[in-house]
């Protein structure tokens, strides 16, 4: 069972392959970038410096692995490297999907040669881990604070020795929101010490304020959070010198007359060369929330200035193109992985399940150059992908792409399919079966609705005497998705109709693969998936 769970989590590491995607680039090439530097559903990012080095968390919510991290060199590049966690804890309640739920926003610190990630799971409390090395080993997660609709935190080791975390409240589930709490904390970072104090009243002026991230400048405690919500909000920042307050308030960033929407919740970042940056969200509905990079400045009165085009209250406006980040040295060029040829013992860091993976459900297959996904059975006829944990994911890599995955598929029982998948509330799926002996294709989908029945196009005979077919979903610049199909890698056909992505519960939409059955007893077939490519 381990060497199986290496394979498909911890041992990760190995698949990953620098380069650049053929989706998204945000490298102009002239010396500027392009927003967004992540199109990606890297939500609610935090990222830090050490060295000439920039690490980036965000949140994963129900999927696992969780907790990604990435790296740059630049603020433009970014390289997915690990995730902190290869499990979510309680592992019982993460043995099924949990949308929703899990890693939400958390927060990253490098403090006394350690790196700490704090994250909430909202209905549980506020986690931490820590590793000497970005890459791990972490430990494992501890419970520094149990309360449920405490979310967003963010550490702070103050020069006296002192040390405190700042979070945020989710009305979901605490029944309060649009505050800012501080509370102590011990000095190991392991344990706060008391019940909190409101530092930030957000109501009136900010509503949903939440995501804060704490910082220290010129004797001054600052405050970086933004409210009005994840579409129509702004940044706001607060200063005081004392944690406690009062904090005074400006708004730095909002979305002005760019499309840019709700710009805020994110990281403030100095380069080594002395230049101030701040990475942020915006949302773009099935894409999921996107990183963005603005410039940023302190002036003399000790406030900072974010984006261009700065009013006289000093609200800036987010940026579509930039001039780079100046570094010193090389910049390696990457984006994070999206495609992958499954040549390695262990799956591409792009992939994550919907819970927490079995060792039943796949094993990568080197050798062969495949990823053999078990159809393992479902115990219904009635199969509901959402409600699947073992269908294998990735982010939207970019506002339109094409994505093709080549298959083997061997059907040992009735009702055992593999298919291609494009998942949120709604979902649409390539579903590939063996029907009298011959193979066949048809769409599938299912709308918002939980209760609502499948929908299924005419199924659509394939002739591939080796049983392989070539899977295919092209993704317009609207989230309109349409399903085609080859035996021969060279021509496809198209099949059903159209459908428009949407985005899950928190996450944008997915794009993913898929095996299963209805019988549980006997030997069970498989899906041999020989790559899975993303092209422009």
């Amino acid at each position: 069972m381990l060497a199986v769970l290496l394979a498909l989590g911890a041992g990760r590491g190995v698949a990953q392959s620098a380069g650049v995607s053929q989706v998204w680039d945000p490298d102009l090439g002239n010396g500027q970038y392009k927003n967004p530097v992540l199109f990606a559903d890297y939500a609610d990012p935090d990222a830090i410096r050490v060295g000439h080095d920039f690490y980036l968390v965000s949140s994963s919510f129900e999927s696992s692995p969780a907790l990604p991290i990435l790296h740059s060199t630049d603020l433009v590049h970014w390289q997915l490297i690990g995730h902190a966690l290869d499990r979510q804890v309680p592992e019982e309640r993460y043995a099924t999907p949990q949308h929703g739920k899990g890693v939400w926003a958390p927060s990253i610190r490098f403090h006394a040669g350690e790196f700490y990630i704090y994250y909430p799971d909202p209905d549980i409390g506020i986690y931490m881990i820590k590793a000497k090395a970005i890459t791990g080993p972490w430990t494992a997660p501890v419970l520094v604070k149990a309360a449920k609709g405490w979310i967003d935190p963010c550490p702070l080791w103050d020069e006296d020795g002192k040390a405190y975390l700042v979070n945020a409240l989710a009305g979901s589930r605490a029944g309060a929101k649009s505050v800012v709490l501080v509370s102590r904390m011990s000095a190991d970072g392991t344990q706060v010490l008391d019940g909190g104090a409101i530092a930030i009243d957000g109501h009136g002026l900010d509503e949903t304020l939440e995501g804060p991230k704490i910082y220290k400048r010129h004797g001054y405690y600052y405050v970086f959070a933004p409210s009005g919500g994840v579409t129509g909000g702004s940044q706001i920042v607060f200063r005081s010198r004392s944690i406690y307050g009062p904090y005074a308030r400006r708004v730095v960033l909002a979305q002005g007359k760019t499309t840019m929407n709700g710009p805020h919740q994110g990281a403030w970042v100095t380069t080594a060369e002395g230049e101030d940056w701040f990475l942020h969200f915006s949302d773009r509905g099935a894409y999921g929330r996107v990183t963005n990079l603005e410039p940023m400045t302190w002036g003399a009165d000790d406030w900072p200035s974010i984006g261009v085009h700065q009013n006289a209250q000093g609200t800036g406006e987010p940026v579509l193109t930039y001039k780079s980040p100046r570094v010193t040295g090389s910049s390696a060029k990457y984006t994070p992985a999206d495609s992958d040829e499954f040549t390695a013992p262990g799956l591409g860091l792009q992939w994550q399940w919907q819970a927490n993976p079995q060792p039943t459900w796949g094993f990568p297959a080197p050798a062969i150059g495949a990823l053999r996904l078990i159809n393992v059975p479902t115990g219904t006829d009635d199969i509901d992908l959402r409600t699947l944990p073992n269908v294998l994911l990735q982010k939207f890599p970019g506002p339109e792409f094409t994505a093709t995955a080549k298959v083997h598929f061997v059907s040992h029982q009735s009702g055992e399919q593999t298919g291609l998948v494009v998942l949120g509330k709604s979902y649409s799926a390539l579903v590939l079966q063996e029907v009298g002996g011959a193979l066949s294709l048809r769409q599938e989908t299912r709308a918002e609705s939980e209760t609502a029945p499948a929908t299924q196009g005419s199924s659509v005979r394939v002739d591939s005497p080796d049983q392989v077919v070539y899977l295919r979903a092209t993704v317009s610049a609207d989230a309109v998705v349409r399903f085609s199909f080859s035996v021969d890698g060279a021509k496809y056909q198209q099949i059903g109709v159209p459908f428009t992505a949407t985005a899950g519960t928190w996450i944008g939409s997915r794009i993913g693969i898929y095996a299963t059955g209805t019988h549980s007893t006997g030997e069970f077939g498989y899906a041999d998936f020989d790559w899975f490519r993303f092209t422009r």
